[in-house]
């Protein structure tokens, strides 16, 4: 296993819905699963970055980047994928905490408080009923045009959602916690917590230097084409987790790559003792 670190969400302060880890940092998880994996001697845990990688007759030869070289017959791509919020004044020093970007992870942890959602049109009406589910206390900031229909405005003022047009420009707080949403005009709202867009991008570019197709996805512009078996365009290379622009959440990205390597032990004893791949 090569692992890069960085993992996207450590800014949070916990792990949310990860039954049996509940509520436990980003880190703490990481570090137990490096000293699970230490137990077993056919698992070799190399810290670093991929920095390219080609297939060289039946294996694929992967550059490090402090110059060493492995050889192997299978990839699986799970480097994650990289949050792109708004560029919002204020925002770096809240993101993880109370400025977020999914109600599951953090929904309960800002129940009964005054919210926020940054969005417009159906985006807007999805999102600030989604945090309606927590809390009472929810304003729609579209911060601009709301482009919103006539159906969608009915909608929110039946579930108390107030929209608001002015433009942001400013987040204030201290210490991860969001007091104040500044706009243009001067004025503030006072919030305790803030749900904005945050589409995905890779976190690594050796997909797109091994040559695996991407496609464009809802949370990703760059997402990994895979199959039903987590399998690539390319036979050696696999795929799994948010890399594929599925729903970023650790639980999903824990199922995902426990099934793909499953699917990868599988193709290579096909390839060892002709096995139907995948079987029967």
């Amino acid at each position: 296993m090569i692992d890069a670190g960085a993992q996207s969400n450590r800014a949070a302060p916990a792990i949310g819905g990860l039954l049996g880890y509940d509520q436990r940092p980003p880190a703490e998880f990481y570090a137990a699963g490096r000293r699970e994996l230490s137990a077993y001697p056919s698992v070799e845990y190399l810290p670093g970055e991929v920095l390219s990688g080609a297939p060289v007759g039946e294996v694929l030869e992967l550059d490090l980047e402090d110059g060493r070289q492995v050889r192997t017959r299978r990839v699986l791509l799970a480097t994650g994928m990289q949050y792109c919020p708004p560029d919002l004044p204020g925002l770096a020093a809240l993101w993880g905490e109370s400025v977020f970007q999914c109600p599951f992870c953090h929904g309960w942890e800002m129940r009964d408080r005054r919210l926020a959602a940054v969005a417009s049109g159906a985006d807007g009406v999805h999102a600030a009923l989604m945090l309606r589910g927590w809390t009472d206390d929810v304003v729609l900031l579209s911060d601009g045009p709301d482009r919103l229909e006539a159906s969608q405005r009915r909608l929110l003022k039946a579930a108390g959602v107030p929209v608001d047009e002015r433009r942001i420009t400013e987040l204030v707080g201290s210490q991860g916690q969001l007091t104040d949403i500044v706009f243009a005009d001067g004025t503030r709202l006072r919030r305790d917590g803030l749900l904005v867009e945050a589409p995905l991008r890779q976190r690594s570019s050796l997909a797109k230097k091994l040559g695996v197709n991407c496609m464009s996805a809802s949370l990703a512009p760059d997402a990994i084409a895979v199959d039903a078996l987590f399998r690539t365009d390319m036979p050696t290379v696999f795929a799994a987790g948010d890399v594929c622009a599925e729903q970023p959440h650790v639980a999903g990205a824990v199922a995902a790559g426990s099934n793909a390597a499953m699917i990868v032990v599988q193709s290579l004893l096909a390839d060892q003792y002709g096995l139907p791949y995948p079987p029967d």
